[in-house]
């Protein structure tokens, strides 16, 4: 099972995310990709790990997410990404278009083949104004056809407001 979870800053998409993966009942492993910048940051990644069970093991990987994917590559394991966003801030801060462009191949690629339990988060930054500066808006752009790529490699695609999840997406019966 594939489900994709997304909402916006504080949506409580990260809580609900890992209400699912948890119910899988398998290992689970926790993948990261925040980096952390600045104390803000560090104070985010710090309330992510005490919210989360200790028994998961964590990969903290902010680039290279395909590799980490397709290295648990299992029907015996339960994976929960976090979050898709931030993956992709880091790669366009890289400013290496064809890194860029080969880790997002990639990693489509090791979604659609993944064959253990996959909760992915991401962010949805399409709700809001047209920013300013060329970066936010080809973030914007970039997080957009991403999480369409992947609510389509999906099985389940549920949007998360307010703490209230809201199915999109869910597999026939």
């Amino acid at each position: 099972m594939k489900h994709l979870v997304f909402g916006g800053v504080r949506s409580g998409k990260s809580a609900f995310a890992q209400e699912q993966v948890a119910a899988f009942g398998k290992p689970v492993c926790y993948v990261a990709t925040s980096q952390v910048w600045d104390d803000d940051m560090a104070d985010r990644v710090r309330l992510h790990k005490e919210n989360r069970p200790q028994e998961w093991q964590l990969i903290e990987e902010p680039l290279a997410l395909a590799d980490v994917l397709n290295s648990m590559n299992s029907a015996d394991q339960a994976v929960i990404v976090e979050c898709f966003t931030l993956w992709l801030t880091n790669l366009l801060c890289l400013e290496d278009e064809t890194r860029l462009q080969q880790e997002k191949a990639a990693l489509l690629d090791a979604v659609e083949q993944f064959q253990g339990d996959l909760v992915l988060v991401s962010s949805e930054v399409g709700l809001g104004i047209m920013p300013m500066n060329a970066l936010a808006r080809r973030f914007g752009d970039e997080a957009g056809a991403m999480n369409q790529a992947l609510a389509k490699l999906s099985d389940r695609v549920t949007f998360v407001a307010a703490g209230l999840p809201m199915p999109l997406k869910s597999p026939p019966f």
